[in-house]
């Protein structure tokens, strides 16, 4: 899987020169490749996707990255960066390649996936529950025992993230 296949556009900015940046481009599949760009056009050419109405992620590791890190809606930093870049993304992989930024964003999605389904069925059972309860008199010991089955299916739900490789 690549970013591509998530559905992704990938914009390559960088402070090196244009030959240098063409063949990093082609290499990891961007579909836009910026070169010569310092920290404060890198930080512009993010906002500017972002004024068009794009949510921006921006993978970086030095000083140079840090405003744009900052400016994106997702920074992610790599962990053998400066500490400036760290500090400023919102996200740190402790180990570099764009292999981990993929796998990073596929747990990320998995894992708001799975947060809405236990929304969803926690307040679903209570919107069903509650009512029943009231109406039927349910005895408490039987009350317990179903909001008990409740947080476990919500519990088992979220074990599913262990299931990822």
């Amino acid at each position: 899987s690549n970013l591509k296949d998530m559905g992704l556009q990938v914009h390559l900015l960088t402070g090196d020169n244009e030959v240098t940046a063409l063949r990093v481009g082609e290499r990891v599949g961007a579909d836009v490749v910026q070169a010569n760009m310092d920290p404060a056009k890198k930080m512009d050419y993010i906002r500017s996707l972002q004024s068009q109405g794009h949510r921006v992620a921006m993978v970086g590791d030095g000083i140079n990255d840090a405003p744009a890190l900052a400016a994106a809606d997702l920074g992610i930093a790599m962990g053998t960066g400066t500490d400036v870049a760290r500090e400023a993304g919102d996200m740190v992989l402790v180990h570099e390649g764009l292999n981990r930024v993929i796998e990073a964003l596929r747990v990320s999605r998995k894992t708001l996936s799975i947060i809405r389904q236990n929304l969803f069925w926690a307040f679903g059972y209570n919107l069903v529950a509650l009512p029943f309860a009231v109406a039927t008199q349910v005895p408490p010991a039987l009350a317990a025992a179903l909001m008990s089955l409740s947080s476990i299916t919500v519990v088992l739900n979220s074990l599913r993230l262990y299931l990822l490789k």
